[in-house]
């Protein structure tokens, strides 16, 4: 990811860029790419939708079931406290990784989706009425706009929407002309999962705070390609989730202002996040457990904190640098395929390239791909604004993860030139 502009993920000192990136190696790591599919070698452009997951994870989710078996935050046997030991670290490791001031500020979700409606539904439902305005971009994900959708109608309040540019920018003035007194809430992608395009955040979360709005950050895509830091970022909530960071799905996490949190309901009940109850009511439990009721997905925790350690292990920089080789290699390589529209142009971009060919319809061209061993997106992207606002019913989507190689690309190219002659 550019990492010049000030939207960009900031880079770590002790992880400095390098050409010494072997991807070889990394690919190495990851059990899923050795393997034929429709006997041809796997090439996987879809880590936008999920990323591969490296043995280290595995072994880690593995390990969890095999010594450490037990639940969390329960009992004083010593099988329940290896995993409650094991399961805070990854709560450490996620505060490293976003550089949070607290522990307590880090509350472990299903993922981003998880973590949006929470906010939505406790601070949301707590905070907004009728007459106030949520503030969100045309180009999000339905995850990002649908949970507003529902307070809203819960509320009275009214959804804002801020336009998208012809080469998929989301421009500061655009998004200053969205801003009113009424705003309560803006929520916005770091990083769009169908364009790559990298907002602008650092401003607009800026701008936001002088009209004395709140900011949520849908980081899904965002904390997956650089370093992010939520107190340079100044953002109020920042969400991810931990199976397009190379994790084990149905996990992620949710940042928050320790002063929001405290102020916020709790959005379930049930065990581990109360107090005291009694069958006159209930007192709720400290940060960050108010918000974590049940018994968590344990394995799949700590298999999160294995992937931080990967990629943390590797450098965040350095992995931002290989995809953008890759990306800028991907961009000129397609760009060759007669007949070819790409979506998002914008300079500022991360690693998602996504593109429609004339005369071919998406569905057609992944099915037609896939018998080539190649793994991508298409369709809508769970973003229907989007392709609204572009004419199109869907779209083909290359993405690009820490072990994809430029000769993906190559492969790619070289299938869809059959393809195009199939429908000429």
């Amino acid at each position: 990811m550019e990492t010049t502009t000030e939207s960009a993920p900031r880079q770590h000192a002790e992880q400095p860029m390098t050409s010494a990136y072997d991807v070889d190696k990394v690919r190495a790591d990851f059990p899923a790419l050795h393997q034929l599919v429709h006997k041809k070698p796997l090439v996987y452009l879809d880590s936008a939708a999920t990323a591969l997951k490296p043995q280290s994870m595995i072994d880690a989710v593995t390990q969890i079931y095999a010594q450490h078996c037990g639940n969390v935050h329960r009992a004083v046997h010593t099988l329940s406290q290896s995993a409650t030991a094991v399961y805070e670290g990854t709560r450490d490791k996620v505060q490293a990784l976003l550089n949070a001031s607290e522990r307590e500020e880090i509350m472990f979700v299903r993922g981003t989706t998880e973590g949006i409606n929470l906010v939505a539904q406790s601070w949301g439902r707590a905070n907004l009425g009728p007459g106030d305005e949520v503030v969100v971009t045309e180009l999000e994900h339905h995850s990002n706009m649908v949970p507003w959708h529902m307070v809203c109608a819960q509320t009275g309040a009214r959804l804002v929407v801020v336009p998208v540019t012809e080469a998929g920018e989301i421009t500061l003035d655009a998004f200053d002309a969205c801003l009113s007194d009424k705003t309560k809430l803006v929520a916005m992608s770091h990083v769009s999962n169908v364009l790559g395009t990298v907002l602008p955040i650092r401003d607009m979360i800026a701008r936001a705070h002088e009209r004395g709005a709140v900011v949520l950050v849908d980081g899904a895509q965002g904390v997956v390609h650089g370093a992010v830091d939520v107190q340079a970022l100044d953002c109020d909530f920042y969400v991810f989730s931990g199976h397009k960071l190379y994790g084990p799905t149905g996990t992620g996490a949710l940042y928050g202002k320790r002063a929001l949190l405290e102020e916020m309901p709790p959005w379930m009940g049930g065990g581990d996040m109360i107090g005291e109850v009694t069958i006159r009511g209930f007192t709720h439990n400290e940060l960050p457990y108010k918000f974590e009721a049940g018994t968590p997905s344990i394995a799949s925790v700590v298999g999160l904190g294995a992937s931080v350690d990967y990629v943390t292990a590797l450098g965040m920089n350095a992995i931002a640098a290989h995809e953008q080789r890759v990306l800028a290699h991907g961009l000129a390589a397609l760009s060759e395929i007669p007949g070819l529209r790409f979506f998002g142009t914008a300079p500022n971009k991360a690693s998602v390239i996504s593109f429609a060919i004339d005369g071919v319809h998406t569905h057609d061209m992944g099915t037609l791909l896939d018998a080539h061993g190649i793994a991508l997106r298409t369709g809508h992207h769970c973003a229907q604004p989007l392709m609204q606002r572009y004419g199109v019913t869907g779209m083909a989507r290359a993405s690009i993860g820490l072990y994809s190689r430029p000769e993906d690309f190559d492969v790619l190219v070289r299938a869809l030139h059959r393809i195009t002659k199939m429908f000429s």
